[in-house]
């Protein structure tokens, strides 16, 4: 009886240590590349970072699922998307009742209000309809990623990074507009 038990042990150390050897082995030969994915993606070394530690945190977990280690680095890829776009479904924004703020109603901050607006629509209008069409729904309609996703027949992955590279656009466009009011206004 002591034997039995004894060689079940075993043979379940030798498969933790056979995972363990091939999650280093899949670390080792393309954590480079899957870095390099996520810094291009997000534009912020420590949110690539975090992103990546995500990614083969569920790597590990899931080990098992993966079947043919030619693929291995499209799986990784893959669930590095995922881990960004539930970077965004995990964001939680403060939202405040309007009955509880009060409005300055002058015509001074008005104006540039109404200029700004006209900037940030025309800029907006100046994004490729990909990114444009879903940062639009999202915008106007309130549509979440998954409504936006069945109405513009996408994965809702797709979706969230459209929507994500929509936003970091119109913030460089805006960054940009910025800083040559600036230089011009001395």
């Amino acid at each position: 009886m002591f034997s039995r038990k004894q060689s079940a042990n075993d043979s379940v150390s030798e498969d933790m240590a056979n995972k363990q050897k091939r999650y280093e082995a899949l670390v080792y030969a393309l954590h480079t590349d899957i870095y390099r994915y996520a810094y291009w993606l997000v534009k912020d070394k420590a949110v690539a970072e975090d992103i990546v530690q995500e990614t083969f945190l569920r790597a590990w977990k899931s080990l098992d699922s993966l079947k043919d280690e030619k693929a291995a680095k499209s799986w990784l890829i893959t669930i590095l998307r995922r881990e960004n776009a539930r970077r965004f479904e995990r964001k939680q924004f403060d939202l405040v009742d309007m009955d509880d703020v009060s409005l300055a109603d002058e015509a001074l901050s008005s104006n540039e209000t109404e200029i700004e607006h006209r900037e940030l629509r025309a800029l907006m209008a100046n994004l490729s309809e990909e990114y444009r069409e879903p940062l639009m729904l999202q915008i106007i309609f309130g549509y979440t990623g998954d409504e936006i996703a069945e109405q513009l027949e996408l994965n809702k992955n797709t979706v969230m990074t459209r929507l994500f590279r929509a936003r970091n656009q119109l913030k460089e466009a805006l960054e940009k507009s910025n800083d040559s009011r600036g230089i011009s206004n001395g």
